[in-house]
């Protein structure tokens, strides 16, 4: 007579793993992208142009990553253009213009709060018109927190700005806009992080190549000193095109766009934090109020 012995499944914790991964990635690019918001600010006092610190800013992670893109050629081009597109302008050169030239006219607060802050309400439409998701009650509220802390945040910067300041928060929301696009193609593009940050870098470099080489954008870095291009190779490059742009992509395959796009929110609260002792903008009773808004409504977000 025989028998057979049945033995117990492994107990699989990878999901829970894949989910701490994915917070400790978004908690990076959280923190990469208030630097973003801080050095956008500076572009304005730099004698860099705009077009130099983008050229920085998809330039070197496609330099530090070109080694790595043969093995990635095959998987690029089964991308569908569609995906391809959110991806390369979300985040690429039209996004990069636009919060440069809405930074310039209102402050790192302002590009906090109306990119990264606003971004849940973006992924939130375009999911809606892209793929007919709805949005339940409970997501509803968390957004509308988020959103009135946003509304606080610029209200609590507004007081030193002029009227253009209005439409640089308009310039801002777009870009918001475009940042959403990205965040809702990194999860279609079904691409690793490297694949992801190369589709972003190329196209942007490529066009940014052609914009320079015939004029069309002014470049000043040829005759900028050191000093200056280095603070933005650090932010802008290093950190913003390479670790937030992978650690993102890698917190997107784990949580999904609409949990990522709402920890995201948290990025204004940082900047307008550190944008007190590194640029000097005023901290009000306005700005903390809509700090802990924004914090209390991603808290309410994650949880839906």
């Amino acid at each position: 007579m025989s028998h057979s012995t049945t033995l117990p499944a492994p107990i699989r914790r990878l999901p829970e793993a894949a989910t701490l991964w994915g917070y400790a990635a978004i908690a990076l690019a959280v923190t990469i992208w208030a630097g973003f918001a801080l050095s956008i600010r500076a572009i304005g006092g730099s004698v860099l142009a705009p077009a130099d610190v983008a050229l920085i800013r998809f330039g070197l992670p496609v330099l530090l990553l070109a080694p790595l893109l043969p093995s990635r050629l095959g998987a690029l081009r089964r991308v569908r253009p569609m995906d391809a597109a959110l991806v390369a302008f979300g985040a690429g050169l039209p996004f990069f213009f636009l919060a440069s030239a809405g930074g310039a006219l209102t402050s790192a607060a302002h590009v906090g709060a109306l990119i990264a802050g606003t971004t849940p309400l973006s992924v939130a439409l375009l999911l809606w018109l892209i793929e007919r998701r709805g949005i339940n009650a409970a997501l509803g509220r968390a957004l509308a927190l988020i959103l009135g802390g946003v509304a606080l945040l610029v209200a609590g910067q507004g007081a030193g700005f002029g009227a253009g300041a209005l439409g640089g928060a308009g310039l801002l929301l777009a870009a918001s806009l475009f940042w959403g696009a990205y965040t809702l193609g990194l999860r279609r593009v079904g691409l690793d992080p490297i694949g992801c940050t190369l589709l972003l870098g190329l196209p942007s470099l490529a066009v940014l190549a052609l914009l320079m080489g015939t004029g069309a954008v002014e470049s000043r870095i040829a005759s900028a000193p050191l000093a200056e291009i280095l603070p933005f190779v650090v932010v802008q490059g290093l950190g913003v095109g390479v670790l937030a742009s992978l650690s993102y992509a890698a917190a997107i395959a784990r949580l999904g766009p609409a949990r990522c796009a709402a920890i995201g929110s948290l990025a204004p609260a940082l900047a307008a934090l550190g944008a007190v002792p590194l640029l000097g903008e005023a901290l009000t009773p306005l700005v903390v109020a809509g700090i802990a808004l924004v914090t209390f409504g991603v808290y309410r977000a994650t949880r839906c």
